[in-house]
């Protein structure tokens, strides 16, 4: 981390020198200037001071400051009433506006109310009382800084009940000057035109209310980056993107795009989400029209059966009655109608139902099964038998139900395959990817995460160093269960032993209590991992890998993949796969393998560890999970 940074409990202070400043500047493509290039300026803005510029945002916090009235005009000295040349229709309005409620009273009492409304109109019309003159203090933000920037806007050009409400949105020119108030801000605006306003409904508006909880921004979604926390929050998960794409560019790696679409299951053993067409409108559907009792193609058949129990019913108590041998005859030949019409209609959705099972499924729009892709990596050994190193960058599904505060449905990863590569490589690259990463947010996203670690968690800055600084501790799977077996002062949700796979509980203490430290567990049982890892020589275990990091556990899993293509084919035969969907898999064993390996980076879990947050449904814009789909 650049030594710049200071200890995060002490925001960086302007240097006291007086060093001359460039000007602001527009940004191209909306004719504005951006709030950081005034605010995060080393002099905080205050030498901008006395420039036109045009800005915009959404009002954070408001207050309105009522302006002093004109004082009454006051006679000259030495008790002469004759007005100054010019003021004699001003003192003569004046003087008429004080005689208004007296006159009001005379023609309520002689006029009545007719008259009175009357000519209430017209002594308004003559001396409106105008409103009271205030000044709007506005803090607006644009996303682009922590710090808000301070508007103040006369009533004169517009009302404040149109500007304050939280969520405004403003787009206003005037003059940078120094604070005309007392307080904490270095500079602000005097608004002298409103470009836009953009008003809010303060009754729905769900940021109306302040100090909401991130579990309650949730429901907002499509809201909540407005909140200055989790704009910091996108902000990290921004950088982060962008260092990982810098790490494997820098090391010669070749990004490629893998299909969210597939035919294969690529780990297995996972659920997956299967892809059909639908003919889904977001029109409103249309009605259906009545049922017509002779068409029996919009009767279903367990109506008609329920009939057929009401009829029996009806035929039993006229028999019963022997009163009326007439509706005992006309309820039997019903019955007997509609026992027929239940058969027919049986037969014929028989029929429709062979029909359809022998023809092609209706949303059949591919030649086979399709599944949203878990995982891109077995498209990338594809790429990476051709091209050496490469990686990918996108959204992967899990169809899993997990509660978890670290899995979603839709998850984001990174993934690599290098070819010519083995186990150790791999985890050499892995841990070198997260200390770049740490290093690199760490010095560009220093005002996003300063802030978060006053609002989140304070440890986040030193956590990013430690993890950037600290080499890897490296063990077996084997060594991990005999470290946790020997735990006495502590019960685990789940008992070790060889061959179960290890908790979050297991992980935390490892890396928290035990090492102290990242630490890499590898050669994992084969029953624990997808089909494709390179099996051991001992038979039991395969080259797999996860990087275990304090605070949140698990965040890299990678391996070295099997490319001997008999021990590959076992191992579909083992867990019972369809083979005939792996089969273009298998031929990259059968034409020119290569010894690869790689690892997939579990990105929304590392923007939980670089922001402190502690549920991965706050680290994403737009999180899909079981039960909930956001927007």
């Amino acid at each position: 981390m650049s030594s710049a940074h200071q200890m995060f409990d002490e925001m960086p202070k302007p240097d006291s020198t007086p060093t001359p400043m460039p000007p602001v500047d527009l940004s191209k493509y909306s004719k504005r200037v951006l709030l950081k290039t005034v605010l995060d300026r080393a002099d905080g803005g205050v030498g901008l001071v006395d420039q036109r510029v045009v800005v915009g945002g959404w009002v954070k916090s408001s207050r309105e400051m009522r302006k002093d009235p004109l004082p009454a005009t006051q006679p000259p000295a030495g008790g002469d009433t004759k007005p100054a040349t010019g003021g004699k229709d001003v003192r003569c309005v004046e003087v008429f506006q004080s005689r208004i409620p007296f006159l009001r009273t005379i023609i309520k009492v002689f006029g009545g109310n007719t008259a009175h409304s009357h000519n209430k109109e017209k002594l308004e019309s003559v001396g409106p009382k105008p409103a009271h003159p205030a000044i709007s203090i506005l803090q607006i933000s644009d996303g682009s800084s922590t710090i808000s920037l301070q508007v103040m806007a006369d009533s004169s050009i517009a009302p404040p009940s149109q500007l304050m409400p939280t969520g405004t949105c403003i787009l206003a020119e005037g003059v940078l000057q120094k604070p005309s108030l007392q307080g904490k801000h270095a500079i602000e605006l005097k608004a002298e035109r409103l470009l836009h306003i953009g008003i809010v409904d303060q009754e729905s508006y769900p940021l109306s209310k302040k100090g909401l909880p991130l579990a309650r921004l949730r429901d907002c979604a499509h809201f909540r980056p407005r909140t200055t926390t989790v704009a910091s929050v996108m902000k990290v998960r921004n950088g982060l993107n962008q260092a990982s794409h810098t790490f494997f560019q820098n090391h010669g790696f070749i990004h490629v795009e893998v299909p969210i679409i597939t035919a294969t299951n690529t780990e297995g053993f996972s659920d997956v989400f299967q892809v059909s067409t639908s003919k889904h409108s977001t029109k409103e559907p249309k009605k259906e029209p009545p049922v017509s009792m002779d068409d029996t193609e919009n009767i279903s058949l367990e109506t008609i059966k329920r009939s057929i129990v009401e009829k029996a019913k009806k035929v039993e108590e006229l028999k019963r009655s022997d009163s009326n041998k007439e509706a005992l005859d006309v309820a039997v030949q019903d019955l007997h109608k509609t026992n027929l019409l239940a058969a027919e209609l049986e037969a014929r959705l028989k029929s429709k139902s062979k029909q359809k099972s022998k023809s092609k499924p209706d949303d059949g729009f591919f030649s086979n099964q399709a599944f949203l892709t878990s995982s891109g990596s077995l498209h990338l050994e594809s790429c990476a038998s051709a091209l050496g190193n490469v990686y990918a960058f996108g959204p992967r599904f899990q169809a899993d139900k997990s509660e978890s505060k670290k899995h979603l449905a839709e998850k984001w990863m990174v993934e690599t395959e290098m070819a010519f590569s083995e186990l150790e490589d791999a985890m050499n690259c892995a841990e070198d990817f997260l200390k770049f990463v740490s290093n690199w947010i760490s010095e560009n996203c220093y005002e996003n995460l300063y802030f978060l670690s006053k609002r989140v968690d304070r440890t986040i800055i030193d956590r990013l160093n430690s993890l950037a600084s600290t080499i890897f501790e490296k063990i077996t799977y084997t060594t991990a269960v005999e470290v946790l077996s020997k735990v006495t002062d502590r019960t685990f949700e789940t008992k070790i032993q060889w061959g179960v796979a290890l908790t979050e509980g297991h992980e935390s203490y490892l890396v928290d209590e035990f090492y102290k430290k990242p630490i890499i567990i590898y050669d994992h049982p084969k029953e624990l991992k997808p089909f494709n890892v390179r099996l051991n020589d001992d038979g039991k275990t395969v080259a797999a890998f996860d990087v275990i990091i304090p605070k949140v556990g698990a965040l890299i899993r990678g391996s070295q993949k099997e490319e001997r293509l008999s021990h590959l084919t076992k191992r579909i035969n083992e867990l019972g796969l369809r083979k005939d969907q792996y089969e273009w898999y298998l031929d990259l064993r059968k034409q020119g393998t290569v010894k690869h390996s790689g690892f997939n980076v579990m990105f929304d879990v590392m923007v939980l560890f670089s922001t402190g947050l502690n549920d991965v449904r706050d680290a994403v814009p737009f999180p899909r999970h079981h039960g909930r789909v956001h927007n």
